[in-house]
């Protein structure tokens, strides 16, 4: 009686929750989103639903088109003119003359300063982006065309390129109308001391500033894409409104890309999986992606679903890895790591908690990428036997009660604490196969499973053995220096593992500066064989994606690529 009580109850949320919407255009796209933003803000945005709606919002000067998974021009006219000169290196674009804000007024290189300034001022909310355009020294905005300006950067990454063009730009016009930051110059704000700044009106304009994309601020949320925001009901769906005589539509051979095609775009906040999957089967749904696998080989199975949508699986850039503690005095020899390596069994995860739509790989680079991964490396595959050799030559003897070994003077003793996020059931699944696997060489593995910050706050502090975790990724850029460098490895730091080495320390600094493909591919398949053969990140696995969108969209755009899917560029078939 419960389950059907529940199943109703859901039932009657989600049917109240559509009746209270706008009525339904005949080429509105509805999209579930598994929460509610909260925060639209193009800077402070903290969860990829967030960011899906806001790429729709605004435009950065670089864009991918996920036809065909490529960089291509943005805001700008074309990809950026490089020229280095000593330690400093000039990116110059010009933004496309047919560029404009919501008011009609142009796009340019003002709005690129100011938006560079709200990203390195101080008291706006820029923690998570400030450090992604550090290299950027200051705007130089052409006196001739304000639509041409140089940016001015620290140092020369082939990754450079992307990263200049890779935030969105935001309009000065309406954000800082009292022109506050126009006097400002951002060498002045990468200064060590910018107290100067603390100054009412600077305070004023970041309050307010912060306070943009919430339900209360949506008149601010104006950019320079195709769609301004409709409706916000928190908690149960965001409407997203077509501009008239959008700009985008009048750049050239851009237009198959730069696209506005749906009158409206309707995001259903879903939380829960099941009611999600029932408001797709009602035909409520026109897009539903991360699909768990079960449901969605139920619907492989289902041919009166398929009359209707059409179901796509397009391999993923998303890895998922465990990491292993190297500071800890019982992780610290790789023949220990490597052991537990050999008892992962990413064969098997694979098979049991992705029913095979993921692709085992070797390391963090994807095996899609022919030229960088490294294909010659003989994965970790299950193996106890080997497991044991490994043990007992990094020093571990075994008795009845488990592995130990003398370190200083000590009896240690070789057991596990493995962390996962709570209420995933894949990092679940994965936990209590590799336990018993541990089990079958008598190590001892105690799952724990905790709610997301807590889980957090531990990995900063290094106080684990062991954590399954998923990364996000892409296929153009490879700076994996945060994850593996030293120099990130302290308290709080993206490297979690204490990986490094002198040698893969050095690697990641010139994978970041070469220019040259094959050197490049050199490069990076030596950190793959250090990374292996250390065994402190052990990749298990590129996830597929699984989504249904409904049959009567094409130009869909699947890729394995986030969003997976380009709803700006759907259109209704004839």
């Amino acid at each position: 009686m419960r389950k059907i009580l529940a199943f109703s109850l859901s039932f009657l949320i989600l049917l109240l929750s559509f009746c209270s919407q706008p009525e339904r255009q005949p080429d509105e796209v509805r999209v579930r989103l598994v929460i509610d933003p909260a925060n639209l803000n193009p800077v402070s945005y903290n969860s990829l639903e967030a960011l899906q709606i806001i790429n729709l919002l605004y435009n950065s000067l670089l864009t991918v088109d996920l036809d065909d998974n490529t960089l291509k021009p943005g805001l700008a006219s074309s990809f950026p003119e490089v020229e280095r000169n000593d330690s400093l290196s000039f990116f110059r674009y010009s933004i496309r003359p047919e560029a404009e804000w919501a008011d009609g007024s142009p796009v340019t290189g003002h709005d690129v300063a100011f938006t560079l300034k709200l990203l390195k001022a101080p008291h706006v909310r820029n923690e998570q982006i400030k450090p992604q355009v550090e290299f950027i020294r200051d705007v130089i905005v052409s006196k001739d065309n304000p639509k041409h300006f140089t940016l001015v950067c620290t140092g020369f990454s082939p990754e450079m390129e992307l990263l200049t063009g890779d935030f969105f730009i935001l309009p000065e016009y309406l954000l800082d109308p009292e022109r506050v930051l126009v006097s400002v110059t951002i060498p002045s704000l990468i200064k060590t001391d910018s107290t100067q700044y603390n100054t009412t009106r600077i305070k004023t304009l970041a309050e307010r500033f912060n306070r943009l994309g919430s339900t209360e601020s949506k008149d601010l949320l104006l950019g320079s894409g195709g769609y301004t925001l409709s409706d916000w009901a928190s908690g149960q769906y965001i409407t997203l409104q077509r501009k008239e005589n959008w700009w985008g539509g009048t750049t050239g051979s851009a237009t198959s890309y730069l696209t506005a095609k749906p009158e409206r775009i309707s995001f259903q906040i879903i939380p829960d999986n099941t009611t999600a999957l029932l408001a797709l089967q009602n035909r409520q749904l026109d897009v539903l992606d991360n699909i768990p696998v079960a449901e969605f080989e139920q619907l492989r199975q289902n041919a009166s679903f398929q009359e209707e949508y059409n179901l796509h699986a397009p391999q993923g850039f998303d890895l998922v890895y465990a990491g292993i503690n190297s500071r800890s005095p019982k992780l610290s020899d790789k023949r220990t790591r490597q052991a537990i390596a050999h008892l992962m069994d990413a064969a098997s995860l694979i098979k049991v908690t992705q029913q095979s739509y993921a692709s085992p790989t070797v390391g963090p680079v994807p095996p899609s990428v022919k030229s960088f991964y490294h294909s010659g490396i003989n994965p970790y595959t299950f193996n106890p036997e080997e497991a044991i050799r490994l043990l007992k030559s990094a020093g571990w003897i075994q008795d009845k009660d488990g592995w130990y070994r003398n370190e200083g003077g000590q009896r240690l003793k070789l057991d596990i604490n493995l962390l996962y996020r709570a209420g995933n059931t894949v990092y679940e699944q994965t936990a209590l196969i590799f336990q018993q696997n541990a089990a079958k060489v008598g190590i001892p593995v105690t799952l724990q499973a905790l709610e997301g910050n807590v889980y957090s706050q531990k990995l900063d502090q290094h106080d684990f053995d062991m954590f399954l975790r998923g990364i996000s990724g892409n296929p153009f850029v490879f700076n994996y220096k945060p994850l593996f460098h030293t120099s990130y490895a302290g308290l709080g730091g993206f490297n979690t593992t204490g990986f490094g080495t002198p040698e893969s320390d050095a690697l990641l600094d010139e994978i970041n500066t070469s220019q040259d493909p094959e050197e490049k591919a050199r490069l990076l398949k030596r950190l793959q064989e250090i990374l292996h053969e250390e065994a402190t990140f052990l990749s298990l696995y590129f996830r597929k994606e699984k989504m249904a969108i409904h049959n009567r969209f094409t130009n869909t755009k699947v890729s394995g690529v986030r969003p997976y899917y380009d709803l700006s560029a759907f259109m209704l078939k004839p």
